[in-house]
């Protein structure tokens, strides 16, 4: 079983810009999302993924990784996902050892940009950029299964 280990950050400035290494859009949405599970169907580039994750056990989850064929995950991302498909571009930004990945989202997220630090134990320490903000891993709005169905466009009005 794969486990992610993962925490999520808003930003306090565009310093990483300078930065960034390459740069990728994806377009995403989500099977099923019920408490349980999430399975998610991702396009990027010239692939096409469905993933499933657990459970979010503070910022560790279970996660599986398929690829798919690129006709298939196109059919479902515009049938059969609950809520709206996010679109996304994930800029790849080395600092010291890590490799972060800011997403600056399109579409009814706009606006809004993360940034991803992928670990390989929840207790492993890092570098901590200057452009780093506030903690949000375990805030639930900033999880992309969230923000199909509660998009941050509609924040202000809650």
């Amino acid at each position: 079983m794969g486990i992610e280990i993962e925490r999520k950050y808003l930003l306090k400035s565009d310093g990483w810009r300078k930065d960034i290494d390459r740069s990728q859009i994806y377009r995403q949405g989500y099977l099923k999302q019920d408490g349980k599970c999430t399975v998610r169907v991702r396009i990027g580039g010239k692939q096409a993924h469905l993933n499933i994750k657990g459970a979010s056990k503070s910022i560790s989850r279970a996660e599986y990784e398929y690829e798919i064929p690129m006709q298939e995950a196109g059919e479902m991302l515009d049938n059969l996902c609950v809520g709206s498909v996010i679109e996304k571009t994930r800029h790849l930004v080395k600092h010291g050892s890590h490799i972060w990945e800011i997403d600056v989202f399109q579409g009814d997220n706009a606006g809004l940009i993360v940034a991803e630090i992928e670990l390989s134990a929840e207790d492993e320490s890092f570098e901590r950029p200057a452009w780093l903000g506030e903690e949000v891993s375990e805030d639930p709005r900033y999880l992309n299964a969230s923000l199909v169905t509660k998009p941050f466009c509609s924040w202000d009005s809650e």
